[in-house]
């Protein structure tokens, strides 16, 4: 018997664009299994925040990498990556197709394209070359850069901080060049992807952020917030500074009030909202689907599956 092929489709956007509930509907039309792109989700105990899917929902629909670790054992993408290729592997075996819904885009990065491996890298140098960065320009740090990796630096402009500093610490932690690194990345496998995003006018977006939060707050998200700081997890791990939760932890311990919390929450969850849709805006071949677009992407999945 001929290998399933390996399709896979993205489901991505950003937060309360309603993804979940359009995963649903079509990995149940068409006998697909989900494969979580959320990297709060990953980790046990950060659940009404996360919006992660409920055991209803899991026991009608396979679900795959969710609450696969705790808060003070952070998940590397790398670490994703592995797990995820395997995860479609053995969807190959089960010929079933992988649905993978989030709004990580790192995540789908890694399962399209792979990571670029480098060893792991001091803290303190990153954030020294972050603090050289802020006091003298990024500029002056960008023909830093060039005498060390004139390749990545090139393709750089002189105000990208991010990659800059990057570039930086990759050639202070390892003595090579970010570039040379990248070139010696392995060909991820040849995967045939969809990719699809609910794309909703800005204000719409905005008030469904607001009310999916108040909904949270209704269901017992301050409790759960509550109980990871009684478990003892640190307010400074990546898990514990996730959206909706960094901002109530501040009211639990006694630093600023609900109502103040709440607002902050709110007010990063759009930011964070518009530096996803910064992030897709960029994504190659992705299509947008108009809002609660359900038979758009129905009409999408249908073609893609019929493909030779």
């Amino acid at each position: 018997m001929s290998l399933f092929p390996a399709r896979l489709i993205f489901l991505m956007g950003p937060t309360a664009s309603g993804k979940s509930a359009l995963a649903m509907h079509l990995a149940q039309a068409f006998a697909m299994e989900i494969v979580n792109a959320d990297s709060v989700q990953l980790y046990r105990g950060l659940a009404i925040g996360s919006a992660k899917p409920s055991l209803e929902e899991r026991q009608l629909v396979p679900h795959h990498l969710l609450d696969l670790t705790t808060p003070d054992h952070p998940f590397s993408a790398d670490r994703y990556r592995e797990m995820a290729w395997q995860i479609i592997a053995e969807c190959q075996q089960r010929r079933r197709t992988p649905l993978f819904v989030g709004g990580s885009g790192l995540y789908f990065r890694a399962v399209a394209s792979g990571l670029v491996l480098i060893p792991p890298m001091d803290p303190v140098i990153r954030q020294r070359i972050k603090e050289e960065g802020v006091c003298w320009g990024w500029p002056v740090m960008h023909q830093r850069l060039r005498q060390v990796d004139p390749e990545l630096a090139a393709r750089l402009t002189l105000n990208d901080g991010q990659r800059i500093s990057q570039g930086l610490a990759v050639h202070a932690a390892t003595g090579r060049p970010l570039s040379q690194w990248q070139r010696e990345q392995p060909p991820p496998p040849p995967f045939s992807i969809l990719k699809m995003a609910p794309l909703w006018p800005r204000e719409q977006l905005y008030a469904r952020i607001e009310a999916r939060f108040d909904l949270m707050m209704e269901q017992g998200l301050l409790e759960e917030a509550r109980h990871l700081l009684q478990a003892g997890y640190d307010r400074q791990l990546p898990a514990m500074k996730a959206v909706g939760y960094r901002q109530l932890f501040p009211y639990l311990e006694g630093e600023l009030s609900l109502v103040e919390a709440v607002l902050l929450a709110k007010q990063e969850s759009r930011r964070y909202a518009k530096r996803q849709m910064t992030w897709l805006r960029k994504e190659a071949d992705l299509r947008w689907l108009p809002p609660e677009g359900v038979a758009e992407a129905t009409c999408l999945v249908a073609d893609f599956l019929r493909q030779e």
